[in-house]
């Protein structure tokens, strides 16, 4: 158990909280080992996946309460975009409810079922843009991952902080499967049952240490920031996203690479296919710098030579003709943001004077982090760090520094944390 862990909240007493819950023994280890969380105390239920069955599970979720724990399931890495193929809730006087989200417009009656209850999710940066395109979004929510770093432990994920803090081990070996697959198996629904079994457990434990460590104040900042900022709007230019992007040196190279990322996109959008099993970044970039010409030295780049896509020469082939006919006005231009701060290796040639200032202001950031058991990302965003240093306000002091810093997002308790002491590395 961890030095940061609650006072008084051992497995035992954990165990004793989850009266009910299936566990690999019957018997009372003495050890310190976590005890595997096999089976749902309530059983696993069936994903809801009719309109009656909508309306009983909106009627049951209303008539309980306290906190909803909420967890949602996609399928990165196999289809297109980032949508939900499962949502799963659990409520004191509800059990555990799982929705089968596809075959519904929204699950707008299921947000309003949960009214201002507060959520309790993980990571909720990962799942609230999938769950808006539901129409669901908190109103209030507590972030156990997010909890976990500002409390300063070392492992955040939700497997890792169950065991540390409930003394439970949770199965995560289907994290990473294909949730669009129907029916899903049973196993699976176990998995997704199991993780929101004791989310509201871990919240009550992550907001007793918060507070014991007087930090409570600052997640709920941070909570609130969350819950209400809106959802982020599309990146002007994704395909500079493409890995590997940096080996091509040219404005005719990046064209290359816009067309073919713009054709391998709405290829992956027509077939409801993740883009990167319609062809790899690595391929794109090869292909923008080798500049095949035909078939035959198209699929000398060895995954233009793979069935699948070799079935799309034609569309590969298309694309890099249209970027070699693009005339200059049309090529590439700087990238959105090219205006703010450079690449930090240019830094000390482009300003010098600012590459010290942002080294100073870097290490005051750190010196605060470690001080406050916080990881520096979390304190301050690196992003802010890098702007404040390229061009700080005309007058530096803590107070410049502070207006500064909540004009571009930062919440008071990290102004409060960090503002004086940015102020000395900026002067």
């Amino acid at each position: 158990m961890s030095a940061n862990a609650p006072t008084g909240l051992n497995s035992r007493e954990a165990k004793r909280r989850c009266n009910g819950l299936h566990y690999g023994s019957d018997v009372e280890s003495t050890q310190s080992a976590a005890e595997p969380l096999l089976v749902p105390r309530d059983g696993v239920p069936e994903p809801v996946d009719t309109d009656a069955e909508l309306a009983a599970a909106v009627s049951t979720l209303r008539a309980g309460a306290g906190p909803v724990a909420v967890d949602a399931e996609r399928a990165s890495g196999y289809r297109y975009g980032q949508r939900a193929y499962l949502v799963q809730l659990r409520r004191a006087g509800t059990g555990t409810i799982l929705i089968d989200p596809t075959p519904f417009a929204d699950l707008r009656v299921v947000n309003d079922a949960i009214g201002d209850a507060e959520w309790v999710l993980h990571a909720a940066s990962q799942d609230l843009p999938c769950l808006t395109e539901i129409s669901m979004r908190p109103k209030r929510l507590f972030d156990t991952e997010l909890a976990g770093r500002l409390g300063g432990y070392a492992r955040v994920g939700l497997g890792a902080m169950v065991e540390e803090l409930l003394g439970f081990a949770l199965e995560k070996g289907h994290s990473a499967v294909d949730w669009s697959t129907r029916p899903l198996p049973h196993d699976w629904l176990v998995y997704a049952a199991l993780d929101v079994e004791v989310l509201v457990e871990l919240r009550d434990a992550l907001k007793a240490e918060l507070s014991r460590q007087g930090k409570l104040e600052w997640a709920l900042e941070e909570f609130e920031a969350l819950a209400s900022a809106p959802p982020p709007p599309p990146r002007a230019e994704p395909w500079r996203r493409t890995s590997g992007i940096h080996k091509v040196r040219n404005v005719r190279g990046l064209a290359r690479v816009r067309a073919l990322w713009e054709a391998r996109d709405a290829l992956a959008q027509q077939r409801d296919t993740a883009p990167g099993r319609v062809l790899p970044d690595g391929a794109i970039i090869a292909a923008a710098l080798a500049q095949p010409t035909d078939e035959h030295e198209l699929f000398k780049i060895g995954a233009f030579a793979a069935r699948h896509a070799r079935r799309s020469a034609h569309t590969w082939l298309s694309a890099l003709r249209q970027a070699a006919a693009l005339t200059d006005a049309e090529l590439p231009g700087s990238a959105p943001g090219a205006s703010g701060p450079p690449p930090l290796h240019r830094w000390s040639d482009k300003n010098p004077e600012a590459a010290v200032r942002l080294a100073k202001a870097r290490a005051a950031v750190a010196e605060l982090a470690e001080q406050h058991n916080v990881p520096t990302e979390n304190l301050l965003a690196p992003a802010l760090i890098r702007q404040l240093a390229w061009i700080p306000p005309t007058q530096v002091s803590a107070e410049s520094v502070g207006a500064e810093l909540r004009e571009r997002g930062a919440r008071s308790w990290q102004i409060d944390l960090s503002a004086q002491s940015l102020a000395v590395a900026l002067t």
